[in-house]
């Protein structure tokens, strides 16, 4: 084989100080420190600002609010279909990809991993496990489905067997070694769910850390930062072993900072080399993760020090595999591979933007930042401005001092936002419709993650009216059945799309219900569905029955 592969491994909420080489002063992730020595690492590295914007820009070198994907549910963290990933432009070159554990960019045909070139997949869907998105089995078993999980392998049930971070480890290995049989160069692709909420690890993990006296969700996270080290060190002797690693870029990074779950009893969130405040902010405790790049042509234990982004992963990845190509789409990101080749390279004068906020329409100055090698602009309700070099906890704020600074990066914001909101023109924003009746996927099941509320930012309100956008691709008749949680109460079933209504009594304790031989138009619009309640008092109750409706089409 003499082609580079790739093994890039993201976590999900996973702090910049959680590694031990970061100072942490509870954790002991001695094979991440291992490949934090070994690595090249880029240091002022601004990811997420949540799941499914980092993911989607990771994948596509593109700003996500130009792929779709604007949020990580309410059916805004759908990737728009005509969009190229890294998968994609590697399957051109004979790579095969697979994908393991998150995708979070949607769980329907035209958007899942496997339709954008991943070939292998085995995934939870939605944004975690047990989520409301996810597989109904376990959603209903909730924080246990950590164990022994549902999960779709090329799109079809499995049930496994163990935590989810090690199953999926094991997935990868046996798609590395398939590759390396074939003798095909691989992208494995694995998307650890950890540390995210809700912290649920074999107590094996924990145990030494409830000894320390530490609260139950420190003890916890950090068993589950810990149970990510000891499969990363599996993965790197997986390499050695199988006389891989030097032919294989090995990247480990997190999505976004560490989530607000993660408190001691005094309610004060877990360990972060004091970066100011937690994921979903724009403060560098929600956006500055690690990133370690380890190949045999990369300096090891070296750094560069500007700021990067997800969307540089794309450029930089084809480049250090010596892969040429048209691109698709134009992309945001920059090559680092001159800074990797050289660190003394001159610093590139570029910005990083970021935004993100509930809502089908990202709203100007809202949660938006730019960010340069010295400076950082934030709208959060206020113009701040923050000089990172000289302040790097942001505690200074010199927007009244330094007014032209910004100024300057004000306008750079206004012409990245026009920018970025005209990829598409108004359909940028606007739901991506889902594709129900295809050969590519037998049976297309709509979840809440996927499911708009009208003039709403969230899943809660007091009724049960959700829509999902879908193109029926089929004159063929379908079975449709909707899904719920057990112990319903009694009431009507309401569905609706185009001009096909339809309706059924459904009695208390109601698992599910089925319209048998429904045809629907050939046409793109909302579907809706929900459950009329013969006595509708009690909202609390709704919103946790909303929470399990699925809806299944599948062509009789």
């Amino acid at each position: 084989m003499n082609k580079t592969n790739i093994l890039f491994w993201i976590c999900d909420d996973l702090a910049y100080g959680d590694l031990s080489a970061h100072g942490n002063p509870y954790t002991h992730t001695v094979n991440l420190d291992r490949l934090h020595a070994e690595s090249f690492r880029l240091e002022r590295h601004c990811s997420g600002p949540l799941c499914s914007p980092a993911r989607a820009s990771l994948m596509t070198g593109r700003y996500h609010m130009r792929t779709g994907v604007i949020d990580t549910y309410c059916g805004r963290s759908i990737m728009h279909p005509d969009e190229k990933t890294l998968a994609n432009y590697l399957q051109d070159a004979d790579y095969t990809s697979g994908a393991f554990g998150k995708w979070h960019l949607g769980d329907c045909y035209p958007s899942r991993a496997m339709d954008f070139g991943f070939e292998e997949t085995l995934l939870h869907n939605a944004g975690g496990i047990a989520q409301p998105g996810d597989l109904l089995e376990n959603y209903q078993r909730g924080p246990e489905s950590y164990f022994d999980g549902l999960y779709l392998r090329n799109g079809a049930e499995e049930k496994s067997s163990g935590y989810c971070t090690d199953v999926f480890t094991d997935a990868a290995m046996d798609f590395m070694k398939t590759a390396k049989e074939t003798d095909e160069p691989f992208f494995c692709y694995i998307a650890s769910n950890a540390p995210h909420s809700p912290l649920i690890v074999d107590e094996k993990w924990s145990k030494k850390f409830n000894d320390l006296g530490l609260s139950e969700s420190f003890a916890n996270v950090y068993g589950m930062v810990e149970n990510i080290d000891w499969n990363i060190g599996r993965l790197l002797d997986f390499l050695d072993e199988q006389d891989l690693a030097d032919d294989t870029l090995v990247i480990f990074t997190s999505d976004h900072g560490p989530c607000s779950s993660a408190k001691n009893d005094a309610g004060e969130s877990r360990f972060n080399c004091e970066l100011r405040d937690i994921k979903g902010t724009l403060y560098e405790g929600g956006i500055r993760v690690p990133v370690l790049m380890r190949h045999k042509n990369l300096k090891a234990n070296s750094t560069t020090r500007f700021p990067t982004s997800p969307i540089d992963y794309l450029p930089t990845i084809l480049d250090i595999c010596g892969i040429e190509t048209e691109l698709k789409n134009p992309i945001d990101g920059l090559n680092l591979k001159p800074w990797l080749d050289d660190e003394q390279h001159p610093v590139p004068e570029r910005e990083i933007y970021m935004q993100w906020h509930r809502g089908d329409r990202p709203v100007r100055y809202k949660n938006a930042a730019v960010i340069e090698a010295d400076y950082k602009y934030y709208a959060a309700g206020e113009d701040e401005l923050y000089k990172l070099a000289e302040d790097p906890h942001e505690e200074r704020n010199l927007a009244q001092t330094e007014p032209e600074k910004l100024a300057e990066l004000k306008a750079k914001y206004d012409s990245w936002f026009n920018d970025v909101g005209a990829t598409r023109g108004t359909q940028t924003y606007d739901a991506i419709p889902i594709h129900i009746g295809t050969e590519h996927e037998p049976l297309s099941r709509l979840t809440l993650n996927d499911a708009r509320l009208k003039e709403n930012e969230g899943w809660l309100r007091d009724d049960l009216s959700v829509y999902w956008a879908i193109k029926n691709c089929s004159t063929d008749a379908y079975e449709i059945t909707v899904r719920f949680k057990k112990n319903v109460p009694s009431g009507t079933i309401r569905f609706s799309f185009q001009d096909v209504h339809l309706e059924k009594k459904i009695s208390s304790e109601t698992e599910f219900t089925v319209f048998e031989e429904i045809r629907l138009p050939i046409a793109t619009g909302p579907i809706e569905a929900y459950l009329e309640l013969d006595v509708n008092d009690d909202s609390a109750y709704l919103n946790k029955l909303m929470h399990a409706f699925h809806v299944e089409f599948k062509l009789q």
